[in-house]
């Protein structure tokens, strides 16, 4: 595995204990989502400033504004999940906002020129179906506005990949850096919105604030957001789309596994069954792939 492929997993690892790190945090889906953006950004803006690697920021202006679309893209995508969440439940608006690979996957010919084999679109077919079964069993709503959100936050996640893949010339942390100081700014700017045409819930969130668990949101915040954003933006510029993709399956995964260690949540047989299909689906379309690269290269 490259280590670009190692950053990206252990980039969905962390994601996907978001829900268990966040469910200790009593605060509203959007007031949470500001806090964790805040500390992404601010730990990973004051790492660029320090190491002095905000160079090719300045140097590729169109390509950092490429990066600051992707990140705009994240925060709104963030707020239309976590609303989602709400509203129609965490296993339904899952399932929407992970029809967002499939969307990439679908464009990839389009946008990125990379040919889609059978293989690969087996691969991706193999990963719904088992994330449909993962979340399935956690129930949900059918809410037609949690699902218009859902599937918003899909279109989002597009949006992140494809804008993300714009900047060959700025990697690593200055990406991901610029991508989280621009998700934060979209959803400081819908806050700031919600407060002026509401002041009561800003006296709300004061008084949430003052007995809320500070370790659970410097933990989601610094390690969730910052690291965690900051190993996948500066690989999923480099990794084939449709690895991006299926490989983005692992992160409801991992979230289940979690939950069930962590929280004593049931694992029942179509929670099983629908990682058996995740990670089959991965496997085979990467030794596939492999194994026809290998025979072209002896050809």
């Amino acid at each position: 595995m490259s280590r670009d492929g190692a950053k990206y997993l252990a980039a969905l690892l962390l994601f996907g204990s978001n829900g268990i790190v966040a469910s200790s945090i009593a605060l509203p889906s959007h007031q949470i989502v500001l806090l964790r953006t805040f500390l992404g950004a601010l730990s990973l803006a004051a790492l660029v400033v320090l190491g002095r690697g905000a160079g090719p920021i300045f140097q590729h202006p169109r390509q950092a504004g490429a990066l600051a679309v992707s990140g705009a893209a994240l925060g709104v995508g963030w707020l239309f999940l976590f609303e989602a969440y709400r509203l129609a439940g965490v296993g339904v608006a899952s399932l929407a906002y992970y029809c967002g690979p499939v969307i990439v996957m679908i464009l990839s010919p389009f946008l990125f020129a990379e040919r889609l084999g059978a293989a690969k679109v087996a691969g991706i077919v193999s990963a719904v179906c088992g994330a449909s079964l993962v979340v399935a069993q956690g129930g949900g709503k059918m809410d037609a506005l949690g699902l218009l959100l859902g599937a918003l936050s899909a279109v989002m996640y597009a949006a992140m990949v494809t804008f993300s893949r714009r900047s060959p010339d700025i990697q690593g942390l200055a990406a991901a850096s610029v991508q989280l100081v621009a998700s934060f700014a979209v959803v400081a700017a819908y806050q700031l919105v919600r407060t002026l045409l509401s002041p009561a819930e800003a006296g709300e969130t004061l008084s949430c604030l003052a007995q809320v668990d500070w370790g659970a949101v410097l933990t989601l915040g610094l390690v969730n957001t910052g690291l965690g954003c900051y190993l996948y933006f500066s690989s999923i510029g480099t990794l084939p789309v449709h690895r991006v993709a299926i490989w983005g399956y692992l992160e409801p995964l991992s979230a289940v596994a979690l939950s069930a260690v962590a929280l004593g949540e049931a694992v029942t047989m179509g929670r099983v069954l629908g990682a058996m299909l995740i990670v089959g689906g991965a496997v085979a379309s990467e030794l596939v792939g492999r194994r026809r690269g290998v025979l072209v290269a002896a050809s």
